[in-house]
């Protein structure tokens, strides 16, 4: 069948385009408005015979008699005016006669043949041997049925998703062992805690990003800010101190007497207080390996008995682990002529601490111990004695992160103060005042050397942070701007909350 489509702005015309493609005998399929005026669908003549076998044929189904009867050849004669000859009457019922078969019947057929091809597709899909194909089309049924599927197909929603692809017909999804009914459950479940996580990672990396992109921008378009966060920096002071006072700068005056002054106020030191040494009581010194813990005892017992005598004063040793140690404060001892006592357990160490209640001052020396060593724990709970006050000795020289490990090992809180070693030993003061202003503890005694007692001293404030804006690295560790901006890029934003609220004042 040769169906063609034909568009006029009347019927008139369009019936006479009809004509003159197919001759009067042209069979009119529809009739119907469109944006150009009228559309007709018409067809040959040729086309009837095709058209009387497929509704002679047994299988076409008992179509609805509800719908009025309307012959399917409707030809020029039939829609034009009355004055048209009385032979195309005849012709038409003819026709009709031959035919039984009405325009609207015929597309009723055609709409329910395709309803049942895709009834017979999502059947084929749900079984796993696919039914056997249903019998191809007619010719006279092909074209129209390629056009309404291109124009269901253009009126389909299209799917703003990823669909899922489907397994093959053939080849059933085998479930994972042990898999239950509550797996997919699961599974989703699974999925949005794992999608949770990488949204708050995501957006923790965001917020760092954002906040060291406006903090070197502010840095850039602010200099006097660029030039402290360096000299801080090339000090040693940690990114998060840095921070707090970069953001801080007034917008006048110089910015290196400021921050030194605003270091000093928040630097505790005992220089107002009374020395250790004319205070009198009972301290333990702790700390890490090597920190100076028996020479820093030496040189307190040292300017004790040089101001109150030898008789006043106590030494007891509790480093008993390593071969010999406890020989050089024994050594000590003798030159300034005081016994020194051995503890080995809490209970050795209160009866000696009853024995020497009559002595202004006790000094005790403890066993060098690294920081995460488990028996550390065990020589804090033997110093747990409510009349022993611990000091903590910390070496000047060692890194930030070091001596903030150590910091947080052996509870300097708790301390009555810290004392720092090794001062004649570091490059860089600055990573050590950080973790004493950000922690507020207390620097009651420097010591900066090996001489007993001459290299015991205290310090100001003042003079420490000096001291610490002076000390700068060789060439090699000193940063430039882009290393600045290195640092500050790769800082967490977290690590600005870790830093104490400095006072201004």
């Amino acid at each position: 069948m040769n169906l063609k489509r034909f568009t006029a702005k009347s019927s008139r015309d369009a019936l006479a385009m009809v004509k003159a493609a197919f001759g009067d005998d042209a069979v009119v399929m529809s009739t119907k408005p469109c944006a150009e005026g009228v559309e007709v669908l018409a067809m040959a003549p040729e086309s009837i015979q095709q058209i009387e076998r497929v509704g002679s044929a047994p299988a076409l189904p008992a179509m609805p008699s509800a719908a009025p009867v309307q012959p399917a050849r409707q030809s020029l004669a039939a829609r034009a005016p009355a004055r048209v000859e009385p032979r195309l009457d005849a012709e038409i019922a003819q026709d009709v006669e031959q035919l039984q078969m009405s325009t609207l019947t015929f597309q009723d057929y055609v709409r329910d043949r395709m309803l049942r091809r895709r009834e017979a597709e999502r059947t084929a899909e749900m079984v796993p041997e696919p039914p056997p194909a249903p019998p191809a089309a007619p010719p006279v049924v092909a074209p129209i049925e390629a056009a309404r599927a291109r124009h269901a197909a253009r009126r389909e929603v299209p799917v703003l998703r990823d669909e899922v692809p489907a397994a093959p017909r053939n080849e059933p999804v085998q479930a994972p062992a042990g898999a239950t009914a509550a797996g997919p459950a699961l599974a989703t479940r699974g999925e949005q805690v794992e999608m949770m996580t990488e949204l708050r990672s995501m957006r923790g990396l965001i917020e760092q990003r954002f906040g060291a992109l406006a903090f070197m921008e502010k840095l850039q378009r602010q200099p006097r800010q660029a030039r402290l966060a360096q000299r801080l920096l090339d000090a040693g002071f940690s990114p998060a101190l840095i921070r707090k006072l970069a953001e801080s700068l007034p917008l006048d005056g110089d910015e290196s007497l400021w921050a030194a002054g605003i270091l000093e106020r928040n630097l505790p030191t005992g220089e107002r207080e009374a020395p250790l040494e004319d205070t009198g009581g009972i301290y333990a010194l702790i700390g890490a390996t090597g920190v100076g813990k028996t020479t820093s005892t030496a040189k307190l017992a040292a300017a004790f008995a040089t101001r109150h005598g030898a008789s006043n004063l106590g030494l007891i040793t509790l480093d008993a682990y390593r071969v010999g140690a406890h020989e050089q404060l024994r050594t000590y001892g003798r030159i300034l002529g005081v016994p020194v006592h051995t503890a080995h357990d809490r209970a050795s160490l209160e009866d000696l601490l009853e024995l020497l209640a009559a002595k202004r001052m006790v000094l005790i020396d403890t066993a060098g111990m690294a920081q995460r060593d488990t028996r550390t724990r065990e020589l804090l709970e033997m110093l747990s004695h409510r009349s022993i006050n611990r000091l903590l000795v910390v070496n000047a020289s060692a890194q930030g992160e070091t001596i903030e490990d150590q910091l947080a090992a052996y509870g300097a809180p708790s301390c009555r103060g810290l004392v720092l070693s090794k001062l004649d030993e570091a490059v860089k003061l600055g990573p050590a005042l950080d973790s004493m202003i950000r922690h507020k503890l207390k620097v009651l005694a420097v010591a900066n050397g090996q001489r007993v007692p001459e290299d015991w001293h205290r310090l100001s404030a003042n003079a420490l942070v000096q001291r610490a804006l002076k000390s700068a690295g060789g060439p090699a560790w000193r940063l430039d701007e882009n290393d600045v901006s290195l640092i500050f890029a790769g800082m967490p934003a977290a690590t600005s909350a870790a830093a104490s609220p400095l006072r201004a004042g």
